[in-house]
């Protein structure tokens, strides 16, 4: 990059730096301010810029280094606290980082950036209505920040009004129409809303693909896999989940059951903030590749360079994906599977994994790009958790009232599901509801939460509201004072229905239109038991008052839910991983053939 003129070389050093970062080219970075910081070691913005770049590259220690060399050279430096900041939410000192975050607030009130990352921050803890007033205040700064409207729109959608939170992401798109990150969050948020038409959601992600990614597949190079159709494939999973994240309790027992002699796997983890399950994913000896720090055409370069050929994105539209390298066509065959109960819109992806429960034929074919290759025996492998306590009898059996909970994310429960739960506890007065999850620690989301109820008729004092608790064992052993699970529509659970499940909880379901409302289905039906699958709100209220009504059933049921999942496909790791590579190598073929 050519020096600026008129500037001294620190000056133009720092401006470099900065521009560099702004595009992604860390290492350069990295290089340039080492040797500008020969001659100005005491520069504290090239120290930034360079930590900016560390952090980027995923090299978290030294970030953090440079960032307080910087704030020693110069106190009171907010930008370097902001970004310190968030280096150690990456490195899960959360107290510290939000000491710090709180700090460089007070250094310099007007610095948006700062705000933003504070409620990111908070958000992260639990503290939402904190996190609001952040985003507020950042909004009287600079209205027109689309980041800043981002933020609360995902706010909002996470307390369950996702069309609110919809409407705040158009907003922070026609302020930023390249908004990529952005434009991915409202599709995401799209699957959320109860009463929009599958028609139009298809639509949007063909429009976000038009706009984003059709553009990176001109010019693309033909791929020089060898085309041989019974050779050991070369399958590569690319996922921003590979940690504490309900993708990784899904997919470990498919890396565990790879028939190695057939399938050579490589793990490509987009993830900002490794953990133990990152630790023991990584340790199951697959081809590993951090990639966080890579751009989207060094990815894609990764990626043709190590001769996969057949990569598996498990992101869809959620944070931390990488479809625009996907967009880029990796590799002769593209799938999407698992993480996203969507179609990704792009033409570049070939097939898409599900089952005949969740997408029945005829039904959503033509609501993909994809290909819907429909597994059969469902589209989704459970490990159950080794530390999972004993069922125990049904706490109605004990109280003699029937309690029913959701552990489901706030943002699945929309008015409509308030509704239909407030009619089964008006149908039940001495009934309760239990509901968990890490943002119902805060007593903002929490009143929130009780103000919805109340409107629909259900006093507070029926209400059980639980935030986060300090271990799995612990939030495991909360299903003991639960007898009946909901499911959420038009956005059904997963994980917390396995869960449930597993802690010998019913669970009731409403099967709706699209994959995102039947994934209840598929998991019950894998398990022998549509009699808890309703096909109207009408007729999920009534299983649910039935149920609570028949408590020697619920009894029966808590003894025998986790032997039944225990002998069912969704658990059988071998089973499930043979017909996952039976459909692989059918896809593969498919390429060679045509």
């Amino acid at each position: 990059m050519r020096a600026t003129r008129g500037l001294k070389p620190a000056q133009q050093a720092i401006e470099q730096t900065a521009a560099l970062n702004r595009v992604g080219r860390f290492e350069e970075t990295v290089a340039l301010a080492h040797e500008a910081l020969v001659g100005a070691p005491a520069r504290a913005e090239l120290l930034n810029n360079q930590g900016v770049a560390l952090a980027g590259l995923g090299r978290l220690d030294e970030a953090a280094a440079q960032f307080r060399r910087a704030m020693k050279w110069r106190p009171r430096f907010s930008a370097a606290a902001s970004n310190l900041a968030a280096v150690l939410v990456r490195q899960r000192r959360l107290e510290e980082a939000l000491e710090l975050a709180e700090q460089a607030l007070q250094w310099n009130p007007a610095a948006v950036e700062t705000y933003n990352n504070l409620a990111t921050l908070l958000r992260k803890i639990g503290l939402l209505s904190q996190a609001r007033v952040r985003l507020e205040q950042a909004l009287r700064l600079d209205p027109n920040c689309a980041e800043t409207w981002a933020h609360l729109a995902a706010l909002l959608r996470d307390q369950g009004q996702a069309e609110e939170g919809f409407r705040l992401y158009r907003r922070a798109l026609q302020l930023r129409p390249d908004y990529t990150f952005g434009a991915s969050l409202l599709l995401l948020c799209l699957n959320y809303l109860p009463d929009i038409d599958p028609t139009a959601v298809y639509a949007e992600h063909r429009r976000w693909a038009r706009q984003f990614a059709e553009p990176l597949s001109q010019g693309v190079v033909p791929h020089s896999n060898d085309p041989s159709p019974e050779r050991t494939l070369r399958i590569g999973y690319l996922s921003g989940d590979f940690c504490r994240h309900p993708v990784a309790t899904f997919l470990r027992p498919v890396l565990e059951a790879h028939d190695r002699a057939r399938f050579s796997v490589t793990c490509y983890a987009n993830v900002a903030c490794p953990d133990e399950v990152t630790a023991r994913l990584k340790a199951l000896g697959h081809a590993w590749r951090e990639v966080v720090a890579l751009s989207d055409d060094q990815l894609a370069g990764q990626i043709r360079a190590d001769g996969v050929d057949i990569p598996v994105d498990l992101a869809g539209h959620t944070p931390n994906h990488r479809l625009l390298a996907m967009a880029r066509k990796l590799a002769p065959v593209q799938v999407t599977w698992l993480g996203y109960p969507n179609t990704t819109g792009l033409s570049a992806v070939a097939y898409r994994i599900t089952d005949a429960w969740a997408d029945p034929p005829g039904w959503t074919d033509h609501l993909h790009s994809e290909r819907l290759v429909r597994l059969p025996r469902g589209f989704l492998c459970w490990a159950p958790p080794g530390e999972a306590p004993d069922p125990g009898p049904p706490p109605a059996a004990r109280s003699g009232q029937v309690s029913f909970g959701s552990f489901n994310f706030p943002a699945k429960i929309t008015d409509r599901v308030v509704e239909a739960w407030a009619q089964i506890l008006r149908r039940l007065p001495t009934a309760h509801l239990v509901a968990k999850y890490t943002g119902l620690s805060d007593e903002g989301a929490r009143e929130s939460f009780r103000q919805r109820f109340l409107r629909a008729g259900v006093e507070a004092e029926r209400l059980c509201l639980l935030g986060a608790v300090p271990s799995s064992r612990q939030h495991l052993l909360v299903y003991r004072e639960v007898d009946i699970a909901l499911d959420t529509f038009p956005y059904n659970g997963t994980s917390t229905t396995c869960e449930a499940l597993w802690r010998g909880v019913p669970v009731v379901t409403l099967g709706g239109q699209t994959h995102a409302g039947r994934v209840g289905v598929s998991l019950l039906a894998n398990l022998g038991l549509e009699e808890l699958i309703a096909n109207s709100v009408e007729r999920y209220v009534e299983l649910a008052v039935e149920l609570a009504a028949d408590t020697q059933r619920l009894s029966r049921l808590r003894a025998a839910l986790r032997p039944r999942m225990a002998q069912a496909p969704l658990t059988d790791a071998v089973g499930f991983t043979r017909t996952l590579e039976q459909a692989y190598r059918q896809m593969w073929r498919q390429w060679v053939w045509q």
